[in-house]
């Protein structure tokens, strides 16, 4: 458990704005597995690595989401733009 909170401490801010980025998420997401995937992991443990997992997912959904929002167009002139 203290791991995890490590690994989040030290990944905030890649954004600048205190947020973790889909790829972090997805890395924490991939710890979170491993985790859960120990056999001498607690019923405990794996309540919140189970929780923690879900919230991640979450979160990475609504992130791929804004970024399919932001569809973008390559101009003649080079430049993009939002479609």
């Amino acid at each position: 458990m203290e791991q995890e909170k490590k690994v989040a401490n030290e990944s905030q801010g890649k954004n600048g704005d205190g947020a973790l980025g889909l790829e972090e998420n997805f890395n924490l997401l991939e710890q979170t597995i491993e985790r859960l995937e120990d056999e001498n992991i607690s019923l405990e443990d794996a309540f919140a690595a189970y929780s923690e997992g879900m919230k991640l997912l979450k979160t990475c959904n609504e992130q791929i989401d804004m970024v399919e929002k932001k569809v973008l167009k390559l101009t003649e002139e080079g430049r993009l733009e939002e479609l």
